[in-house]
């Protein structure tokens, strides 16, 4: 199982990865392998400022649909274009081109309270 050391994680499996002032974020490799297939990511939040632990949008598997968490509170500036016509990024490539949404981070200080990738590894084996 893939878990990068540079991302930050959630309890409910989505991980942030920082770049300057925005954020991209996505479900863990762990999230989307428990999900199974993936056939639609539905994301209608651009524009919009979340608050941590908002749902910003869904993704639907074969077997379930299941939100999707802000990791963090932010303004979600952008939805990954390729989802769209090619949910099944999210399975094959969960941390590279299967991100979700780009976001600007309301306050930095939150990041804090996620988890590390050795933290996130100890929920998942629990």
């Amino acid at each position: 199982m893939n878990i990068p050391e540079n991302l930050k994680y959630t309890k409910d499996h989505e991980w942030i990865r920082v770049e300057g002032d925005d954020a991209f974020v996505g479900i863990t490799d762990y999230a989307q392998g428990e999900l199974g297939d993936i056939v639609f990511v539905d994301i209608d939040t651009v524009g919009e400022t979340l608050e941590k632990e908002e749902t910003f949008g869904t993704v639907e598997a074969v077997k379930t649909v299941s939100d999707l968490m802000m990791p963090v509170g932010g303004e979600v500036l952008e939805i990954n274009p390729e989802l769209e016509e090619n949910p099944e990024l999210v399975n094959k490539d969960p941390y590279g081109a299967g991100w979700m949404v780009r976001i600007r981070i309301s306050d930095v200080a939150e990041l804090e309270s996620l988890l590390n990738a050795e933290k996130y590894k100890e929920l998942i084996n629990a």
